[in-house]
């Protein structure tokens, strides 16, 4: 991993999370990267994290694990992943996970506790966001570290951002004259998560974000009444396709358009940059889409909306809605009306043909 001068060794994030959890994170990138001017190498997990980060500024090399709870001896991924940290050597290093898991694979590597910055040693402060924390993280630097050259300042700035490249934007014109969609305004839905499939069903009791599909077709057609001139565009992975056509064939109504099927994160992430709203289930897509400045209206289920609320450092509106069951928070309790009260009153994001300067106001 090469460094600003061959001189000073690069900082090091290692995080394994979720989508939302990497876009988050984008927080403390940023902070990093204006206090050292360098890039910042990452060790992370999944499929989306090397797909999103890549090209972000401050982003130097990601390394990608598989899994990083795989037996060592049984993951490639993981040996060359400690080869690459070894022939680097130790350097300033931020550990972001809440578990051991990617500790063990530092300590192959030769790192000690002075190389590190733990988070589980700088916990969140009361009603403090996620972005907040990992900000407040980056001020922090390793014992063994302390005389590390900082040249810049903190920004001062709060929540995350990604950047769209030119690249991302090119593609999703291209994938929009495909899909009929060039000169349409969109409406970004997700209504499904990471567990909406898992083991073949919806209803798992470990599925707290799940919201039955006979309100979504309510809040489709709700929003179809208001906007006919705006496409429906249904978000989600590759396993959550089945259960987008089966809410498109249930409401019944023409400009919805399944994107599950052929929506890579960096055309995700172009997309919902362009999107008028999005309305979503608590999610990976809705910090995206709070990254890129999206106007939304959220669902939440049992997580705490004031610590993972959508948060981007461009201002845009977003409409949280919590329910209860039983006294219990459950996103079962959220009732129809509400959402689409909600979407009512959210301003939306100007349509890309229309003249700058103004912005689309609430649907009344």
């Amino acid at each position: 991993m090469p460094d600003r001068e061959s001189r000073t060794p690069r900082p090091l994030i290692v995080r394994c999370g979720a989508l939302g959890d990497m876009v988050l994170l984008t927080a403390l990138i940023e902070e990093l990267h204006a206090q050292y001017r360098v890039p910042i190498d990452m060790l992370t997990s999944g499929s989306w994290s090397e797909p999103l980060l890549r090209g972000q500024p401050g982003v130097g090399e990601v390394l990608t694990l598989r899994s990083r709870k795989t037996p060592y001896w049984l993951a490639p991924d993981q040996r060359r992943s400690v080869r690459a940290l070894r022939a680097s050597g130790p350097r300033p290093t931020w550990l972001c996970d809440a578990d051991d898991a990617a500790r063990r694979l530092l300590d192959r590597a030769g790192y000690t506790a002075g190389d590190i910055v733990d988070v589980r040693d700088h916990p969140l402060r009361p009603r403090e966001h996620a972005t907040e924390q990992w900000r407040r993280l980056a001020a922090v630097l390793p014992q063994n570290w302390t005389a590390y050259p900082r040249v810049g300042p903190l920004t001062g700035r709060a929540g995350c951002h990604l950047c769209v490249s030119a690249e991302q934007r090119e593609d999703l014109e291209r994938w929009l004259r495909r899909r009929g969609l060039e000169n349409a305004p969109l409406i970004g839905v997700q209504i499904g998560n990471k567990r909406t499939m898992r083991r073949g069903t919806r209803r798992l009791a470990a599925n707290l974000k799940y919201w039955p599909q006979e309100r979504w077709v309510t809040v489709l057609r709700h929003i179809r009444g208001r906007l006919p001139q705006h496409r429906l565009v249904l978000l989600g992975a590759g396993p959550e396709y089945a259960l987008n056509r089966a809410l498109e064939a249930a409401t019944r109504i023409d400009g919805v358009v399944n994107a599950a099927d052929d929506l890579p994160i960096p055309r995700l992430v172009a997309l919902l940059s362009r999107a008028a709203a999005l309305v979503t289930v608590d999610s990976g897509p809705a910090h995206v889409a709070a990254a890129v400045a999206c106007p939304q209206v959220v669902l939440f289920g049992k997580a705490d909306p004031f610590l993972y609320r959508p948060w981007g450092t461009v201002p845009a509106d977003v409409k949280l809605l919590c329910g209860q069951i039983d006294g219990a928070a459950s996103m079962l309790g959220i009732a129809v009306t509400d959402v689409t009260a909600a979407w009512d009153a959210l301003t939306l994001r100007e349509s890309p043909d229309r003249e700058r300067g103004s912005p689309e106001r609430p649907v009344t």
